[in-house]
């Protein structure tokens, strides 16, 4: 009786997004087991199947990064204050997220340890030792490790206290370098969001106000949230010369004169799990891309305890892993219906099942998780279809996710449009700025909306600014965030 009381408490039917998207999100989060909640405040547990999301979209990127010429290293995790107070900026941008180690044992430092919020400082120590002459740059580092910011508030994935991520910290001898290094690794984040996990973004600058501290420029890729809320879904930095002056990064030209390297810096977090979950879910739970999918395909045996049934399904899964798709079957003693749904809430995006007739007819029921299509499939043209039908799912998962963000972007011409709309209608809303300060802040605090990013692509939709009518020629996406 326990054990049927679990089971029918694992696949009950989760919050409905349209009556609660917060809670929804929390209910796959945890029922589809990707974490839990830790001991520690805003620090989660990622369980095996989140971790083997992680692991595919860190996979695709390191493999990207090293096409590119970039070597991955491990920075400290802690580091010095009086290294940290070197750059103002920079300090003065993270202050309120520092964690910060005062004791070693029961010694009280004679200086004060950060608990890493991101490494830039620690690359800037590095590079001023190692790099003499022209003839050591470019200098092109990664690394893979967790960072912690003290939030006050938290949610697994999107904004948590500690996560995964990349931060590449890269020097060059020029300018023209350096900016091609940070487009170049944005074009690699849109790729993994749009090839890989089927997430549609908006690549883009920064305002100054939302920009990285301590950097000349801020590029960014924003998705668009099944809500329509945004999310910074990962950045790239154009540091220019600011860091290499303040840690005397330097080096011998051709010209036998010494220069500064121009600097950059680029992540991509968790927070992309998070963004998977959002986009793409449905209230039966996630839905994903079969690139990303830790498991492609779930086999599901029908009336295993009949003879055959339960071997025919493992012989199957074999033959399928030899193509080399990613298969689970599932042969415990649960019920079918248990499973279906524990497949779906899980986002498994090809369910197979396979009963005694089924076996006779040398024949499977293929179910499609993305939207719902089931079909008989003869087992002789599985070798064929699913590779079709794998590019099928992603494609069709990223071309409803880009209708839905077309759908849910409107314009704004003045500052009623740009109110009403922010309050009845969430979405993306384009409407142009004049560049003052001043103007963005108002609209933050009067409409509740903060700038996304000036859009790489985009017309001009009117002449004059949004919220002071003066004449402008920055359109921007405003949106409500994550």
């Amino acid at each position: 009786m326990a054990d049927k009381n679990k089971n029918k408490k694992n696949v009950e039917q989760i919050t409905d997004m349209e009556v609660d998207f917060a809670q929804w999100y929390t209910d796959v989060v945890r029922k589809a087991e990707l974490a839990d909640y830790s001991s520690v405040r805003g620090c989660m547990i990622i369980q095996p199947y989140g971790y083997a999301l992680w692991e595919g979209i860190r996979d695709y990127l390191d493999r990207r990064f090293k096409e590119t010429g970039h070597q991955n290293v491990s920075m400290p995790l802690f580091i010095p204050e009086s290294l940290l107070q070197k750059e103002k900026d920079h300090v003065e941008g993270f202050a309120p997220e520092v964690a910060w180690v005062t004791h070693g044992g029961s010694e009280e430092l004679t200086e004060r340890l950060c608990v890493r919020p991101t490494s830039e400082v620690m690359f800037c120590e590095h590079y001023a030792k190692v790099v003499q002459s022209y003839n050591d740059l470019p200098k092109l580092y990664n690394q893979w490790c967790n960072v912690v910011r003290w939030e006050k508030t938290t949610r697994p994935f999107l904004r948590t206290s500690e996560f995964h991520w990349n931060e590449g910290h890269t020097i060059h001898a020029t300018q023209e370098e350096a900016e091609a290094e940070t487009l170049q690794m944005l074009d690699i984040y849109e790729e993994v969001y749009e090839k890989y996990l089927a997430i549609p973004v908006i690549k883009g600058q920064k305002t100054d106000k939302e920009k990285f501290a301590g950097a000349k420029a801020t590029y960014t890729v924003e998705s668009m949230m099944h809500d329509g809320k945004a999310l910074q879904s990962a950045t790239s930095h154009y540091f220019g010369t600011g860091f290499a002056e303040v840690f005397d990064m330097t080096f011998q030209d051709r010209d036998g004169k010494l220069k500064h390297v121009h600097q950059t810096s680029w992540g991509l977090s968790t927070r992309s799990i998070g963004a998977l979950i959002m986009v793409h879910g449905d209230n039966s739970g996630l839905v994903m891309s079969p690139n990303v999918a830790p498991y492609q395909i779930a086999i599901v045996p029908v009336a295993m305890h009949k003879a055959g049934v339960k071997e025919k399904a493992l012989q199957l899964q074999a033959e399928l892993k030899a193509q080399g798709f990613r298969v689970h079957t599932d042969i415990s003693d649960k019920s079918p219906g248990w499973k279906f749904a524990e497949y779906e809430m899980k986002g498994v995006p090809v369910r197979l099942e396979i009963g005694p007739r089924d076996i006779e007819k040398a024949q499977v029921v293929l179910v499609r998780r993305d939207n719902g299509e089931k079909e008989i499939v003869a087992m002789a043209d599985l070798a064929e279809k699913l590779p079709l039908l794998m590019t099928d799912i992603h494609d069709s998962l990223l071309a409803k996710a880009r209708a839905r963000m077309e759908e849910k972007t409107y314009e704004a011409h003045n500052m009623a449009e740009l109110k009403e709309i922010g309050e009845t209608k969430p979405g993306f809303i384009k409407a142009m700025w004049c560049g003052d300060l001043a103007c963005e802040e108002q609209i933050k605090e009067e409409a509740g909306l903060s700038s996304r990013c000036i859009p790489f692509e985009g017309e001009a939709v009117a002449d004059t600014c949004v919220c002071c009518d003066k004449p402008a020629d920055k359109l921007v996406i405003w949106g409500k965030a994550y």
